[in-house]
């Protein structure tokens, strides 16, 4: 449990970082080149550099993207630069000092930072080691405590020339309220004016710190610790605080032996950590204020920090895995027009990504240099040795596991496609997979290897042929995949070489002379599979190259089984995948155990759109292609789910995706045997500097998952007034009842203005979320994180139960505490004198007072008759559950798997609580009758009345026999009133047992007809 031993700890700082080093920085526009001092601050937020003017540039470690040196950083292009650095004379070592940092808020709007180093080497350690910071998984998940001092930090090292913080500075930061911004201020006596500066020596951490509590009051925080510190007490004691823990910010799911409670004595260190009051510690006291920073610690991720690291087996099959995969990687903008660029593929690849594309097209003469584009469209074209080699640099900087390249050949020249080889095996040298490991052969019936068993690996998914032999000239358009055609080549070139597959298909696929493309083929082109079904064969070069990942035109599901090849794919467009997903869910699942698939946008997407992954997800499709330049809600969900599990590029599937024994309906809407589902809880309690502005917000939530989970999304109403500085809503929880498989679920949070202006957001993936109160620190649109904004809510996750078996979980999880408590309420109804059905009533001849709610002996399974109406009906419904006829002619699996039977079963449960509810209405109207005759019998007397109000409590413990004499005295004697009374309690308790045995009775006739409607149902239809 990481509340109280967190499993990240923060990124250390090397020395030689803040002590800094002396670089040349250069600029390309502007042909300037000026001396800096390149710095790292010590806890890893910055990155920064001092001019010779004293002039400083600050750059969020989080933003940085990559770092290169050597021959992948920038070159200078101007003649002026490259004659500062003595480009042009041939024993130069620009390339030993040469420094470049990539930053920017996506993938595509980049800015580079050139740097030039006074001695040699020092480059290469310097990007390694600032990457290292800026690809730590606490930089990016960083509780609140560390956002915050981010700020501290920022101001301290903005200073004037002397050497002071400027006030204007505290406005800058915390724009959206200027006059709260001046009271903080002056709360901590420290001067507002803007032209005003302060000292850094006054303005340490815990001043900083009480400037935040008097710009930010957290009134919900200290509503929270006033309900679970002493009363009367300023103070939680760390008995109280352990309490707390252990009730509010620990899975209640967790096992006790396992996963043992806090102690005080753990909490007393906590205490020592987070206490400003030194007398506070030393008595082991926590104030509202610690309680505060406590609860912005890194104790209190609102993410489990285990899940972030590399944390699961990978060690299964390569298609066990969900894989990070990206469609036309090289494009930066719409499908249609705009720049192609190989600088996608190492963003992409950084940002952990595991298959990119490549669609490969002849070049032209004289050079012939194969190239890369979007075929029969306005997009500009680079170079395939360009990106191959942008591949090789940035592939295995995120994750050393595999890289997939996908390619869509549509080079249809055998000279071209050898050079394309050729650039792949020099330029990826030992990475790239050209053999099967002994292991795993590529044979029918043998699996794929593991993530692990090709770490540091690049595997080639290109057309593969098996035998040769010479065919005619011709061109084929595949129906439903990215590629399975016949290439057109050009008179003299070598010979084609025939795939199997391509041979067994041959007879279905149309076949069309070689030549110009016609308006069919281009109306094929524009359709939903845009240029893939144009995609030619490989010649043998290429063919070469490609072992695991075979792809091949998609026949069927049977088709597919009885081949049983791991090594072959087949893709599909959203819409083709969709339709075979719809009419064969579980099918397709069964594909993915065996093989993978790979799923890409339809063509029609021109403005590089995406759909949703997560029904592919659900379907256990590996490759779910999105366009990584467009940073939409689907995309948004694909980077915060590969962000877990060390940023591989690999998630392990649920076993139930794996294994060939189970079967998996995506779309059930029934438990899925052996996963137990969650029930989600959020309360979205207040927000902190939510915007620059002063605006009105409000929260969406929602779960993406399974078809059967809940699909609402919650809201929050408006803030009553326009305060971004911390807005508070005090609002119900929002419910997710029934989340069928938390590990295919994400919890998406998204903070927006009034009139719908995005601010920020968060998707964490259910399974890694943590019960408790949280910060949950915001993400921009582009995943990053933003320093400022944060909600702050209350969690709870536990397994989810049925309505109808609550208090059997209840019983079972602690039946101490279970009996206790309905030992408790039984007292409880007793004085109330009003007991539901489900308690069993005294004998017929006992008291009324007893009848009305004292409790007898319950659980033997005997005859009603002695025990009264209330023993009779707890029997009559052990007896009726026993009695249930169960139908003899299918297994039970038979049984769940019919859905006529399902329906049939929940109607009839229908009809049994409403006849309960029903019988529960009656037993309530018959005491309500009982308590009216009574008042009416005695309304001057000192008689207790017999009532269910609040207001009657404090009489409930007085005896019948003191109080029936008591008063001014009635019309009629004591012995007159008693024995209206005990003939009123004769009558009620017949009433009582003739209604007990009408219940029975209702419910067994009711039970019989459900019995008969089930053995109606026909042997045929339950199997």
């Amino acid at each position: 449990m990481s509340l109280l031993n967190p499993v990240l700890l923060p990124p250390e700082v090397k020395s030689y970082l803040t002590r800094g080093e002396r670089f040349i920085k250069w600029d390309d526009e502007t042909s300037m080149a000026s001396p800096v001092i390149l710095r790292v601050d010590p806890n890893g937020y910055y990155l920064y550099w001092t001019y010779q003017s004293k002039e400083m540039e600050f750059l969020d470690i989080t933003s940085i993207r990559d770092t290169r040196f050597g021959k992948f950083a920038k070159m200078p292009k101007t003649q002026k630069l490259r004659e500062v650095f003595n480009l042009d004379f041939p024993d130069n070592t620009f390339l030993l000092k040469t420094l470049t940092v990539v930053s920017g808020p996506d993938m595509v709007d980049l800015t580079f930072h050139n740097f030039v180093s006074y001695k040699e080497n020092v480059s290469k350690d310097w990007a390694e080691d600032v990457l290292a910071l800026a690809k730590n998984p606490l930089t990016a998940n960083a509780p609140r405590s560390r956002f915050l001092d981010k700020i501290l930090v920022k101001l301290k090292m903005h200073l004037n020339p002397e050497g002071k913080i400027p006030v204007k500075n505290f406005f800058q930061m915390f724009p959206a309220d200027r006059k709260r911004v001046e009271a903080a201020l002056s709360a901590c006596h420290l001067p507002k004016g803007k032209n005003d500066s302060i000292n850094p020596e006054d303005f340490p951490e815990p001043v900083y710190r009480s400037f935040l509590m008097n710009l930010c009051p957290r009134p919900e925080i200290d509503e929270i610790f006033t309900s679970h510190h002493a009363k009367a007490k300023p103070y939680m004691t760390k008995e109280h605080l352990t309490k707390f823990i252990n009730q509010k910010q620990r899975d209640a799911r967790l096992n006790s032996l396992l996963f043992p409670p806090a102690r005080p004595d753990q909490v007393q260190c906590l205490i020592e950590k987070y206490e400003p009051s030194g007398i506070n510690i030393q008595r082991g006291q926590l104030s509202p204020e610690g309680m505060v920073w406590f609860l912005c610690g890194p104790e209190n991720s609102i993410v489990a920090q285990d899940k972030l690291i590399l944390n699961q087996d990978m060690s299964q099959p390569l298609n066990h895995y969900f894989i990070n995969s990206s469609h036309n990687t090289y494009l930066t903008a719409g499908q249609f027009s705009g720049p192609s660029s190989s600088e996608m593929y190492r963003q992409v690849l950084l940002s952990g990504c595991r298959c990119v594309e490549l669609d490969c097209w002849k070049g032209k003469p004289p050079e012939e240099e194969p190239i890369i584009t979007h075929g029969f469209t306005m997009t500009t074209d680079i170079l395939f040795k360009d990106a191959v080699e942008a591949i090789a640099e940035s592939a295995f900087k995120t994750s050393l596991y595999p890289v997939i390249l996908s390619f869509e050949n549509h080079v249809d020249s055998p000279r071209q496609q050898a050079k394309m080889a050729e650039y792949c095996r020099t330029i990826f040298g030992d990475t790239l997979l050209t053999e099967p490991l002994d292991r795993f052969p590529v044979k029918p019936g043998v699996p794929l290897p593991s993530p692990q068993d090709l770490l540091g690996k690049i595997l080639i998914k290109n057309k593969k042929n098996q035998s040769p032999a010479p065919i005619p000239p011709k061109k084929e358009l595949c129906e439903e995949t990215e590629g399975f055609s016949q290439p057109s080549p050009a008179m003299g070139e070598d010979t084609v070489w025939v795939g199997e597959e391509e041979a067994e298909l041959e007879e279905e696929e149309e076949e069309e002379e070689s030549g110009n493309l016609d308006e069919e083929e281009i109306k094929k082109m524009q359709s939903d599979e845009g240029t893939a079904g144009l995609e030619v064969t490989a010649y043998e070069e290429m063919s070469s190259l490609v072992n695991y990942i075979q792809p091949t035109k998609f026949i069927s599901f049977e088709f597919s089984s009885q081949k049983n090849r791991s090594y072959v794919i087949s893709s599909f467009t959203e819409l083709k995948a969709y339709d075979l997903l719809t009419k064969s869910p579980v099918q397709f699942v069964d594909y993915n155990k065996r093989q993978m698939s790979r799923i890409y946008p339809k063509g029609t997407r021109m403005d590089s759109s995406n759909y949703s992954p997560q029904m592919f997800w659900n379907a256990g499709c590996q490759m779910v292609a999105l366009n990584f330049q467009t940073m939409d809600m689907p995309m948004q969900q694909n980077m915060a789910l590969f962000e877990f599990n060390g940023q591989t590029g690999y998630l392990l599937k649920h076993e139930f995706m794996r294994r060939p024994d189970k079967q998996f309906d995506p779309f059930s809407v029934d438990r899925i045997d052996v996963v137990v589902a969650t029930t989600l809880s959020i309360t979205v309690i207040s927000g902190q500097f939510l915007s620059e502005r002063s605006v009105r917000t409000y929260v969406e939530v929602e779960v993406f998952g399974l078809p059967g989970d809940p699909k609402r999304r919650y809201r929050t109403k408006l803030t009553p007034n326009a305060n971004s500085i911390n807005p508070v809503w005090k609002e119900d929880p929002f419910v997710f009842e029934k989340i069928m498989m938390p590990e295919l679920a994400s919890l998406r949070v998204a903070v927006l203005e009034e009139g719908g202006k995005f601010i920020g957001h968060r998707i964490i993936p259910v399974h890694a979320l943590q019960s408790g109160y949280h910060h949950l620190c915001l993400r921009s649109e582009s995943n990053m994180p933003l320093t400022m904004p944060a909600l702050f809510v209350f969690l709870e996750m536990k397994d989810y139960v049925p309505d109808t078996w609550a208090d059997l979980t209840v019983a079972l999880t602690n039946p101490i505490k279970f009996f206790n408590a309905q030992d408790k309420k039984s007292v409880k109804l007793k004085d109330t004198g009003n007991d539901p059905p489900e308690r069993p009533l005294p004998q017929r001849n006992s008291a009324l007072g007893q009848a009305n709610g004292a409790l007898t002996s319950a659980g033997s399974s005997v005859a009603p008759s002695p025990n009264g109406p209330a023993a009779a009906v707890t029997w009559f419904k052990e007896e009726a559950m026993k009695e249930v006829a169960e139908p003899q002619t299918a297994s039970l699996e038979d049984l769940q798997q019919l859905k006529g039977f399902l329906k049939l079963q929940k109607r009839q449960e229908k009809e049994l609580r409403e006849l309960e509810r029903r019988g529960a209405r009656r037993w309530e109207e018959l005491l309500q009758k009982y308590a009216s005759l009574q008042a009416e019998l005695t309304p001057h007397t000192g008689c207790r009345k017999l009532s269910v109000t609040k207001g009657s409590r404090k009489k409930r413990n007085v005896p019948w026999e003191e109080t029936s004499g008591a008063g001014p005295g009635p019309v009629e004697g004591p012995e007159s009133t008693d024995g209206h009374v005990q003939e009123l309690k004769e009558k009620l308790e017949t009433e009582l047992y003739q209604q007990g045995e009408e219940h029975y009775e209702s419910i067994m006739k009711r039970k019989e007809q459900h019995g008969m409607e089930m053995r109606k149902l026909r042997p045929t239809e339950m199997k």
